[in-house]
């Protein structure tokens, strides 16, 4: 039955605790300790009950509750501690403030498909999501002027529950968005503002609400109102979820939504940083306000909306990207080629790797690169891969010259640290560790703890690991009707004192979730070695749709139960952020063993070094920049195999070597005191080297002085003078490649290269046609160094080469002297870039003219 009208019912808070709501309704409760405690101390069991939503509490707390709080003088003082931190927290002038050459008309806008924030916002999968919201945690903290974007999914993420077959089901709990910490974005009259979007035939309408993270301002996009039909309400429905028109119009909403979203709230001119290419049509939108708000052309708004672009990739596969149709962009996009006056040809060119292929199908990562003036993968190692997955855009260009950058992911440390590591670090290291966690002298001080509260801390934390475990294991046999003699054997599973290895993640494939189950006769070896007690816990979740993800759970389920690893291995559904923390708070161990170059970068690991975890790790993403002797073990020596069963093995043995020669030992060799100084010693090390490195504070100075500034500077001169430079760079890109092709190599002439040493010197001079190019237009460079064994240039040197003369009005004689030689089979050739000082780099068009016989 339809209801006449809709209200809301709120509790009566008395004055004394009245700002109890303006805590639950800012999410930087999400990573403050004493405003954490502040709620659970409310009404603990109630806490747990709502997963930890004070808004939903507070909906739902006893009167008598309430009542009795305000009598409570330790209740009361820690309110007013909390009401001090937060309004610190809220006042004070940030790290962005102190830093006056950051404030060039510096705004940003940060657009996300999801954001893991805190567990009772289920609006988030997985690490992308995680990592979204540690940007915006650190942004706050930093009071990084920024923005954010997102989507509402009225489902959100799925709830993961285990068969009678220990098969993976999927449940899909409503998200009640009125008793989540956001609100309604509202007018000044105090109506709803509603996003408009047009699609084929209608008009599709947004709600907005508002998360606050800290300083920093979440928009949500919501199409589940009354306004638009039952189809379209459905938009936002799930997360990753409906088939791909679905996920063509989530991206809509995100991208074209999400820029007018920002516009009704009066947010001012920006930077768009898209995390991932899902959002790459708000920098089509934003070219359609320039096109209709500036009389500009199409490629006029582009040199813009370039300029103020920044790109982030976090996909090392082909598989990751999302690809549509171009029936499907020609559904979605004629009505907007014909209001920019250009075809939808060239359109759908700026989604293709090769511009000119009509049938190839359009990315929103090349989309999202063909739209920024920066783009940049999440690791050194990824940084790679990323030039060698994308070099089909710029197939002229050198590898190491494709224009990908890398900024390191980092945690957002007081997301992820437990209470007891924290008091810790405050008592030894001073109480700033939080406010500038990059200070690596500052980490140095974890040599100052003692070894034994050191250790003792961490044992706590693993007892509260294990406590954990056992009952939601309990709670998963009673959800699965098992008796109670099986239930009462849970109180065996587990021991609080042996070494306890973690795993959790997404369980895709590569990442090898088998890996350390794939013998099991040596595995039972190690497991039941009386004098090294050793356990595993496990938990994941596996995409609805991945098959063989789902295999992987069942596998390790099976083993789970049988002898004898029945007590030492244990899988734990629906996995979220509540059990991660329990997780990388009191493991010993963090196992990570992904194939090397698949794992963009990967911050669990990072989340458990914070404390005092000790990593095992394959080298990839972030571990391949910090691994060393004494912070932790790795697993193989970077090498890579075409064999992937090969592989497996290989890295199966090096696991299990280690695990049994190296890491069993050190961890079971105590004093007299009982205390293990050698895996001690690792913990600290461990932490004075990763912590002040792995952090978003350190990631977001990164993007504000890599990518945020330069592009903020960029902006402000193609938009001067009535966006003069835009136009003129514009103008100058078309002149270029309409005549590019015209470009000849007349001669080239580097004399005798007899008897050549490495103290020679080689004079090149090469005469070049240029058409109506101008000399100053180019860059004519030499290339040189060893040959391969397939006779290319290898590693080599590029050499600018100078104009010496004009030998007619299109004929220029270029000079370039080579003069540092490696011995051996050596070689050059020569090639032209385009050149012109509002060039984001020269690789921006392809156009790149190598020597040809």
């Amino acid at each position: 039955m339809k209801p006449i009208s809709t209200f809301t019912v709120s509790p009566y808070i008395p004055e004394k605790l009245i700002r109890l709501r303006e805590i639950a309704y800012n999410l930087w409760w999400s990573w403050n300790a004493d405003a954490r405690e502040l709620f659970s101390r409310l009404d603990m069991d109630l806490w747990e009950e709502t997963r930890h939503n004070p808004v939903l509490m507070l909906s739902r707390v006893d009167q008598e509750t309430l009542n009795a709080r305000v009598q409570d003088e330790s209740y009361l003082f820690l309110f007013s501690k909390v009401l001090d931190k937060f309004d610190h927290s809220m006042s004070k002038v940030p790290w962005y403030n102190h830093e006056n050459k950051y404030n060039h008309n510096l705004n940003i806008a940060y657009f996300s498909m999801e954001y893991g924030i805190t567990e009772s916002l289920a609006v988030y999968s997985g690490g992308l999501g995680i990592l979204s919201a540690d940007h915006l945690k650190s942004s706050s903290e930093l009071g990084i002027p920024l923005h954010a974007v997102g989507l509402s999914y009225q489902y959100g993420y799925f709830q993961q529950t285990l068969n009678v077959d220990d098969w993976q089901e999927e449940q899909y709990p409503l998200n009640d968005f009125y008793n989540m910490p956001i609100s309604v974005v509202k007018d000044k009259k105090k109506k709803e503002l509603l996003v408009k979007v047009a699609f084929p035939g209608r008009t599709v309408y947004s709600r907005i609400w508002l998360a606050k993270v800290g300083r920093v301002d979440l928009y949500l996009l919501d199409t589940n109102i009354p306004k638009n039909n039952e189809l379209d309400r459905k938009i936002t429905s799930e997360l990753y979820g409906g088939d791909t028109e679905t996920r063509v119009q989530q991206e809509l909403i995100l991208g074209v939504g999400g820029v007018r979203a920002l516009k009704m709230v009066d947010t001012p001119e920006c930077i768009c940083h898209m995390n991932e290419g899902h959002s790459a049509f708000s920098g089509l939108e934003r070219i359609r306000n320039l096109v209709s708000g500036n009389g500009l052309t199409f490629y006029e708004a582009l040199e813009i909306i370039k300029a103020s672009s920044i790109f982030t990739t976090h996909t090392p596969v082909e598989a990751g990207i999302d690809y549509f149709s171009p029936e499907l962009i020609r559904k979605y996009f004629s009505d907007y080629c014909r209001e920019v006056k250009i075809d939808i040809e060239e359109l759908l060119a700026l989604g293709r790797k090769d511009p000119d292929a009509p049938g190839e199908f359009f990315s929103m990562a090349v989309l999202a690169i063909n739209l920024s003036y920066k783009a940049n993968a999440v690791s050194k190692l990824h940084q790679k891969v990323a030039q060698e997955m994308w070099k089909s855009l710029w197939p002229e260009a050198l590898t190491q010259e494709i224009p990908i950058i890398s900024v390191t992911n980092g945690i957002h440390h007081g997301s992820w640290v437990s209470q007891e590591m924290s008091d810790l670090f405050d008592r030894y290291l001073g109480p700033y560790w939080q406010v500038e966690p990059a200070d690596a002298a500052l980490w140095k001080k974890v040599e100052k703890i003692p070894d034994v509260e050191l250790w003792h801390t961490h044992e706590r934390r693993r007892e509260r690991l294990v406590t954990f475990a056992r009952k939601r294991l309990i709670e998963q046999y009673r959800n699965l009707g098992k008796t109670p003699s099986d239930i009462s054997r849970v109180n065996s599973v587990l021991n609080t004192e042996a070494l306890t290895i973690g795993f959790s993640r997404r369980f895709a494939t590569y990442k090898r979730a088998n890996l350390i189950f794939s013998d099991p006769d040596r595995l039972a070896k190690i497991l039941t070695n009386k004098k090294y007690p050793i356990q595993i816990i496990v938990a994941g979740k596996a995409h609805p749709k991945d098959e063989e993800g789902k295999k992987l759970i069942r596998q390790i389920l099976k083993f789970s139960h049988e002898e004898p690893f029945y007590r030492s291995i244990t899988f734990l559904e629906n996995y979220d952020m509540n059990m991660a923390r329990y997780f990388v708070q009191g493991c010993d161990l963090w196992l990570n063993n992904p194939r090397r170059g698949l794992e963009a970068c990967g911050t669990s690991g990072m989340k458990a070094a914070v404390n005092g975890v000790l990593n095992f790790s394959t080298y990839d993403g972030w571990w391949d920049e910090i691994c060393q002797p004494g912070i932790g073990w790795s697993i193989g020596k970077r090498e890579t195999y075409e064999d992937l069963d090969y592989w497996d093995k290989q890295d199966a043995s090096t696991l299990y070597n280690i695990l049994e020669n190296e890491i069993l030992p050190t961890y079971y060799d105590r004093d007299s005191d009982g205390l293990p100084r050698r895996w001690i010693s690792m913990m600290k090390s461990s932490m004075k080297e990763i912590c002040p490195i792995f952090n978003t504070n350190r990631m977001l100075i990164d993007y504000t002085a890599n990518l945020y500034f330069p592009a903020a500077v960029r902006t402000t001169l193609m938009r001067e003078n009535d966006f003069a430079a835009s136009k003129e760079l514009a103008a100058w890109k078309e002149k270029m490649r309409e005549h590019w092709d015209s470009i000849r190599f007349l001669k080239i002439d580097a004399g005798s290269m007899d008897g050549l040493s490495v103290k020679s010197t080689l004079n090149v001079r090469a005469e070049i046609y240029l058409d109506v190019i101008q000399p100053e237009d180019v860059e004519v460079q030499i290339y040189y160094g060893k040959l391969d064994i397939h006779g290319d240039i290898i590693d080599g040197v590029l050499l600018p080469m100078s104009l010496i003369s004009r030998a007619d009005s299109n004929k220029f004689i270029y000079e370039g002297i080579i003069s540092n030689w490696e011995s051996g089979l050596n070689g050059y050739t020569i090639r032209l870039i385009p050149q012109h000082p509002a060039l984001g780099n020269p690789f921006e068009d392809g156009l790149v003219h190598w020597f040809e016989d």
